[in-house]
């Protein structure tokens, strides 16, 4: 069964996985064909492009873009790698140009991800915040990664982003949702007043039931790329990621049974066939 596509400021794609195109490897190199074929079992639309951290070019002088289908997906340049607000703002902007060269619509936006640390990886909120308002200055449609802080998300949709991804748990390290508390509340709040703004999960995948459950807490889309470029089979990952997503999207709409503390009998008790006595 279809699902009605996302509308992210004047994008609208049809597949809510978001899925990003590093850490492919075969014998410690690029491999693109493996790449390649998993963003297509994935179904995704968008696929991230690290503009600082990616090499765009393997020993063989082989570039990851000759291998993604321009007209088929659209590329969301990422910021990641970046540890302050400058080198995050230089990279967007090499990405804009990179793209407007390619006429990719990808141009027009950004993943914002400015990190605090080398080992945690986790989001610096400060110079988020501040890279945030020079690239929404400067024209270009944001979507920010950000911890799964309610009130760090709530002033990134203030400032003008068009999505706040917070994350499920660190990057690349498989936990899933640590915190479904804090994506509900951010949900919450974020939609109170706009039902329709794009809040999408990002980090922490380590398999397809990760997505699921982070579609049950009502994200309007999810972002991975780790739980599929370094599973066992990457590319049969990438199907079960895609099913899970659809299972989730559902299963949030359809409503779930509440969580009891005591068993309650699927058939009604009464009406039963009384035992028979015996003489």
């Amino acid at each position: 069964m279809e699902i009605p596509p996302l509308q992210i400021a004047d994008f609208k794609v049809r597949s809510r996985l978001f899925v990003g195109t590093g850490k492919y490897l075969r014998g410690g190199e690029p491999d693109y064909e493996l790449m390649r074929d998993a963003l297509a079992a994935s179904g995704c639309e968008v696929v991230t492009v690290a503009v600082r951290r990616e090499r765009l070019y393997d020993k063989q002088g082989r570039s990851l873009l000759d291998f993604l289908d321009l007209k088929r997906y659209t590329i969301l340049p990422n910021t990641a790698g970046c540890f302050s607000a400058e080198d995050a703002v230089r990279a967007a902007r090499l990405g804009r140009e990179l793209l407007e060269g390619l006429q990719n619509p990808g141009a027009r936006w950004v993943k914002l991800e400015v990190l605090g640390d080398k080992k945690t990886l986790l989001p610096d909120p400060v110079e988020t915040l501040r890279a945030a308002e020079v690239l929404l200055k400067e024209g270009f449609i944001v979507l920010a990664y950000a911890n799964d802080d309610p009130i760090l998300c709530q002033r990134l949709k203030a400032l003008g982003c068009a999505s706040v991804m917070p994350l499920g748990s660190p990057i690349g390290s498989g936990q899933g949702v640590l915190n479904p508390n804090n994506i509900r509340i951010i949900l919450e709040q974020l939609k109170e007043n706009d039902s329709d703004y794009p809040v999408i999960v990002d980090a922490g995948v380590g398999t397809a039931s990760d997505v699921t459950v982070a579609m049950e807490l009502g994200a309007d889309g999810v972002l991975l790329n780790t739980g599929v470029a370094s599973a066992g089979d990457p590319v049969t990952m990438a199907r079960a990621m895609h099913h899970a997503l659809l299972a989730g999207y559902w299963a949030f709409r359809a409503g779930r049974i509440p969580r009891k503390l005591y068993a309650t009998a699927s058939s009604p008790m009464e009406g039963r066939i009384a035992p028979r006595v015996a003489q």
